[in-house]
């Protein structure tokens, strides 16, 4: 018998095997398919996820990511391949193309995010919001006019209250038509802050409560349905709520299908980077939307800025685009526009400046000069505008603050005022301290600027939003809180309460001009007149916060003087000669007056 032989030369080593492509049946016809079911996918996905065409914004590689994606899905469900794994080899090269697409995309939105990140490109975010710095506070709105016109434009309350008085406006659709009742909810999140006929006002759009009834009334009773029947408009001075029921609002953030903002603004503009969508309303009445548009300023992905807007009619869907030079120009046919810039984006702006000024590692290491905005904000009428205010404080997290911020949203124009003083925060909590007793809570402040003095403004509300009454902390003496007398009290009252503990703290105020059309009577001035004498007895009196200086030359006439009205009066001595003005027709033992002067 012949020995066996072995050969153990390639012993240990695998031998390379070839996969074997199995086709399906129908091969041809399957890539076919699989390309259709791509093309469909791609419609569908593009309708509902509206990404704009544009290599900016994430969510195009998002998009095609997905697109490519349900190809190579589409590939390996049509040849079987997840039922027999003979096929997957044939799946997985025809998958090929569209996986190396998909990394592709991966990759150049990683590069994309890196090179568009603040490590390497510190000094450019910090360039993002350019400011003016000024000492003068005076820009800041200021009582120390002689009209009612001067509180006009201070809005007494806050969003949360504005749109619990919103709501309550709701009950009126019951009286338009039967059926209307319990149809419709606020769109909150859309609701704008805005200058109405110089006052402030916060305007909100409406919504269906829910899907069935936008169903009921948009699809099965098609042949009505003209949008939603109104808005509310809240008065933030005066605190009236009003139903506006004469346009109906039919393309909005909560509709649905081809009436649905996003997907109209999308259609119409492919490659347009849209930001903040806000309801707003012309000085008719008219309801629009206003859309921002926004452009990646640094790299691919980063410093988001607004490069134009585009106004939408809320009842028809036509679009017209404005660019910022536009917008800014005096041009009286979209003066009204109140919102071009968003607020949170303006705060994420200025705190790219406040972290990224001194280089990226300055922001972590040492942080000199690190500074941020204050931990919310509110808004403030001037002139035809709205201006975003929020305090400055260090990153360290201290309760003071190193100055104000003012940023107009419509151009942007934006300026610091340097101060030192308490955080919002700081000044809510000495507010909440006076009426602790009561549970009620100060509304994030308001900055007023009182005869050179920088002041907090808040209102006092109770756990339904409604405002019991009012509170100003003085900024730098936060320690002087000033409550309004009363329940109910106006501005006025407060203020008035205000100059008193100012002057307790060694600070007259001069609130020059008449206040008496702001919670006083109203009297002209041509049936005023002054009396004029030397002072033999001054007397004091102080109700719920409120001093009352009784001035007399007789020491039987006593004319009636508050602080709120007049503030030198804090000043008189006995033997002091004095004008003191009165109504003329004035008569009895105490007499109020307008306000009280030393003679010439």
């Amino acid at each position: 018998m012949d020995p066996i032989k072995v050969d153990f030369s390639d012993s240990g080593k695998k031998k390379s095997v070839k996969e074997v492509l199995i086709p399906p049946e129908k091969a041809g016809l399957k890539i076919v398919i699989n390309i259709l079911i791509t093309l469909i996918a791609a419609v569908v996905i593009y309708y509902f996820m509206l990404p704009p065409m544009n290599p900016k914004a994430y969510e195009f590689y998002i998009y095609f990511a997905s697109v490519f994606g349900v190809y190579v899905a589409s590939a390996f469900l049509t040849s079987g391949a997840f039922a027999k794994p003979e096929y997957i080899p044939y799946a997985r090269k025809h998958s090929i193309v569209p996986i190396v697409v998909v990394l592709v995309i991966a990759l150049v939105a990683g590069v994309g995010y890196l090179v568009s990140s603040p490590f390497f490109r510190a000094k450019d975010y910090s360039q993002i919001l350019s400011f003016e710095e000024s000492d003068d506070i005076s820009d800041i709105i200021t009582i120390i006019s002689d009209t009612e016109e001067a509180f006009n434009n201070i809005p007494l309350i806050d969003k949360a209250s504005a749109e619990a008085l919103a709501d309550k406006q709701l009950g009126d659709f019951a009286k338009l038509s039967a059926g209307y009742e319990s149809q419709f909810e606020l769109l909150t999140n859309d609701s704008t802050q805005i200058n109405y006929h110089g006052v402030p006002y916060r305007v909100y759009p409406l919504q269906y409560a829910d899907v069935f009834k936008w169903f009921l009334n948009s699809v099965v009773d098609t042949d009505e349905y003209e949008g939603i029947p109104g808005y509310v408009l809240v008065n933030m001075h005066s605190q009236e709520a009003e139903l506006v029921t004469a346009y109906d609002i039919k393309y909005s953030t909560a509709e649905h299908f081809n009436e649905f903002l996003g997907r109209k603004l999308r259609f119409a503009y492919p490659t347009y980077l849209f930001g903040e969508i806000s309801f707003e309303v012309d000085e008719s009445g008219y309801p629009y939307w206003i859309v921002e548009r926004l452009d990646k300023t640094i790299g691919l992905f980063g410093g988001e800025d607004v490069i134009g807007i585009i106004k939408v009619d809320a009842q028809t869907g036509d679009c017209t685009e404005y660019s910022l030079e536009e917008l800014t120009a005096d041009n009286s046919e979209i003066a009204w526009i109140d919102q071009a810039y968003d607020a949170d984006l303006l705060v994420k702006q200025y705190n790219y400046y406040g972290n990224y000024n001194g280089g990226f590692w300055n922001s972590l290491i040492g942080q000199s000069n690190v500074r941020r905005t204050s931990d919310g904000y509110s808004f403030l009428a001037n002139e035809d505008d709205v201006y975003l205010y929020t305090g400055v404080t260090s990153v360290t997290g201290d309760q003071s603050i190193l100055g104000f911020l003012l940023i107009n949203q419509r151009t942007k124009d934006a300026y610091f005022y340097p101060t030192t003083g308490a955080t919002e925060k700081s000044a809510q909590a000495s507010a909440n301290g006076k009426v602790s007793d009561k549970g009620w809570q100060a509304t994030f402040p308001l900055l007023l600027n009182i005869d050179g003095e920088p002041t907090y403004f808040m209102a006092l509300k109770d756990s339904s939003q409604l405002v019991k009454t009012f509170a100003m902390v003085n900024v730098q003496q936060y320690s002087v809180v000033a409550i309004s007398p009363n329940e109910d009290a106006d501005l006025g009252d407060c203020l008035g309460a205000y100059i008193t503990e100012m002057a307790k703290n060694g600070v007259m105020l001069d609130i020059s001009g008449d206040l008496d059309n702001v919670g006083g009577d109203d009297v002209n001035t041509e049936d005023r007149t002054v009396v004029n004498g030397t002072l033999t007895d001054i007397r004091t009196q102080t109700v719920a916060g409120t001093t009352y200086f009784y001035l007399s030359f007789d020491n039987s006439t006593y004319y009636r003087v508050t602080a709120a009205l007049d503030s030198t009066a804090v000043l008189f001595d006995k033997g002091d000669n004095v004008n003191i003005t009165v109504a003329k027709d004035a008569e009895g033992t105490v007499i109020p007056a307008f306000s009280a002067d030393f003679a010439a």
